[in-house]
């Protein structure tokens, strides 16, 4: 069995959208923050809004930091996640450099994401890598696992939701064999049921992103209260 406070704990609820306006965020906080999410993951202007709308609850603020592409220089990457730090981020959703990383500059690419870990976690702060994975070969999600890993980053996670395609079965589960248990993995793009995120969860996502937050937890709510709410078959 699974409850609805795992299921609830796995979601970092998105307010990603570029259309989003500032009701909008404000609602959406008010919903992660009645549903207990683990977070809400919000564009980088919103993080101040977040946080007052979260006062006083475990929910979480993440950012996101060179998104959607990845290509912001590393100098801006840090600049930016120590300004959404400071203004109340706990958790930053950073896209590595997909060009640098295709064009195999693997040393470009650990140096890039070292600089976001280092300054993220001197403050206490988690991160979590975006590989957009749509992008990539097996082999590069393989070498991006592993870098992710020797500059200890927190999580490594699918997809920005925003590239040609999000979360898959078989990209989660190379990633949960690629890395060690210490490297945590977030499903991200298309989790938008409850048998969606049970199924992540199977292959060894501790969190995932949705704007379906709401769906997905009333369903879960029916379900538990019904004695059916079960983990997924793996």
């Amino acid at each position: 069995m699974v409850t609805v406070k795992e299921i609830a704990k796995m979601i970092d609820h998105s307010l990603l959208r570029p259309e989003l306006t500032e009701a909008q965020v404000r609602e959406g906080c008010r919903l992660a923050r009645e549903y207990d999410t683990a977070s809400v993951c919000v564009k980088p202007c919103d993080v101040k809004i977040a946080k007052e709308e979260l006062q006083g609850s475990d929910v979480l603020v993440t950012t996101v930091i060179g998104f959607p592409h990845g290509s912001n220089k590393t100098s801006v990457k840090v600049a930016e996640a120590v300004e959404a730090i400071d203004e109340g981020a706990a958790e930053l959703d950073m896209v590595l450099n997909i060009g640098r990383l295709l064009s195999r500059q693997f040393d470009y690419v650990e140096a890039d994401i070292k600089a976001v870990v280092d300054a993220a976690h001197s403050q206490g702060v988690l991160v979590k890598v975006i590989l957009e994975n749509c992008y990539l070969t097996d082999e590069l999600k393989e070498i991006a696992c592993r870098i992710c890993e020797k500059v200890n980053a927190d999580f490594v996670k699918t997809s920005t939701g925003f590239g040609t395609g999000g979360a898959t079965l078989q990209d989660l589960e190379l990633m949960r064999r690629t890395c060690s248990e210490k490297v945590r993995v977030k499903a991200a793009g298309g989790v938008r049921t409850l048998d969606g995120a049970l199924e992540v969860r199977s292959k060894g996502a501790v969190r995932f992103g949705a704007t379906a937050t709401k769906a997905i937890i009333d369903e879960a709510e029916q379900r538990e209260k019904a004695g059916i709410l079960h983990e997924a078959e793996i």
